[in-house]
């Protein structure tokens, strides 16, 4: 089990909040192709964000979040000029207002693609949104070209396989079924929301594969108990900016159908309840929109469900190509008794150019090592400190 969001002990993701809807009904998909065999799109785990990767022109290899939390897909303006005739619409054509899952807003240029393929399976007049991915490719360390929102798959029977970092995409559920446990997901939206159980609570909650998070928890109506916390957490960034978290690890169970989850690690919420990749990537997980069902088939019966220990310096980072900028510095942490300050820019990392430096091996280092050297810009000369890696919440 990874930990509970890249983004909290390491880089501030753009997309820890999880998914976007916009201010009207969720577009048509276009029109969908899958061909008699499933089309098998590979990937990989970034910050337990599944990544896929295709390359159906010269201009490819192409790389996509799949974001069953979001219910438009965004496209970079390469790639709406590519595939969309142009960057911009005409000057009447009315920007979409986009809301994050944190409440946050911002207006979007329209554009619907000629085509687009993952695998064997094509789509056609796909209706997105342009959106720049620089900062996102920046943090993901690779170039994102868009974000793949529920939506485009309604015809589709989707599977995130995340033991094997790959999509799936059939025409339909195959005559000897699906493996796992099915979980309905019942509304007019085709809103990917499923039960789930705190203690002896039944809350809805969505099946958001564009967070990293393990659960982002709204406890109106709950009254959980706490092993620890909540308390100020790392700094995330959504679309309304840079804001604090406040994260905890709860008492008892969260439990999905049959699963278990004890104890876990949640990130606080206004908005709906989620479960992130820090959870899902445990299983294999179909989806089947024509009826309305969710299969949860965990690989290895072995493999635990508990969320360890949230650890890492304290820092939050904005991620450049040239240097990391401090975004936040989560208080009571070792960064913030070194006197580390928001603002502060960091150009090595135990000696290495920050450059260097990816979410997933980033991630690892903080997971791992007893303390992390940073050296940071101050004017024209550098200063290097070593700071110790805590439990940031035990």
């Amino acid at each position: 089990m990874r930990r509970l969001l890249f983004a909290l002990a390491a880089l501030a993701g753009v997309f820890a909040a999880g998914c976007f809807t916009v201010q009207r009904s969720a577009p048509k998909p276009g029109i969908t192709h899958v061909g008699p065999k499933p089309a098998v799109v590979p990937g990989h785990l970034v910050g337990n964000v599944l990544v896929v990767e295709d390359k159906w022109d010269k201009y490819g290899p192409y790389h996509f979040i799949v974001d069953t939390g979001s219910s438009v897909t965004l496209v970079s303006p390469e790639l709406a000029k590519r595939y969309g005739g142009t960057e911009s619409p005409p000057p009447d054509e009315p920007l979409v207002r986009v809301r994050s899952s944190e409440g946050g807003y911002a207006s979007l240029n329209p554009v619907t693609l000629s085509k687009f393929q993952l695998g064997s399976a094509r789509f056609e007049f796909v209706p997105a949104l342009v959106y720049d991915c620089s900062d996102l490719s920046a943090q993901f360390g690779v170039r994102i070209d868009g974000i793949l929102g529920f939506p485009l798959f309604r015809k589709t029977v989707l599977t995130l396989d995340y033991p094997n970092t790959r999509i799936v995409i059939r025409d339909k559920i195959p005559e000897d079924g699906i493996a796992g446990e099915t979980i309905l997901f019942t509304n007019a939206n085709k809103i990917p929301l499923i039960p789930i159980r705190l203690g002896d609570r039944q809350l809805a909650a969505l099946i958001d594969s564009g967070s990293a998070s393990a659960l982002d928890l709204n406890p109106a109506g709950l009254s959980p108990s706490y092993l620890y916390g909540p308390v100020e957490g790392p700094t995330v960034s959504t679309l309304a900016g840079d804001r604090p978290s406040r994260v905890c690890r709860l008492s008892g169970v969260v439990r999905i159908g049959a699963f278990d989850v004890p104890e876990p690690i949640a990130q606080m919420t206004d908005e709906l309840s989620s479960l992130g990749g820090a959870i899902l990537s445990h299983f294999t997980i179909t989806f089947d929109q024509e009826h309305n069902e969710a299969f949860f088939f965990q690989n290895d019966a072995a493999d635990t469900l508990r969320v360890p220990p949230l650890k890492g310096t304290g820092l939050s980072f904005r991620k450049t190509p040239a240097y990391w900028k401090v975004v936040g510095v989560m208080p009571g942490s070792p960064a913030a008794a070194a006197g580390v300050h928001q603002g502060d820019l960091v150009s090595r990392i135990n000696g290495e150019p920050a450059g260097n430096f990816d979410p997933a091996r980033y991630d690892l280092l903080v997971t791992t090592a007893q303390s992390v050297s940073y050296t940071f810009i101050e004017g024209t000369r550098d200063r290097t400190l070593s700071i110790g890696v805590a439990s940031l919440v035990p």
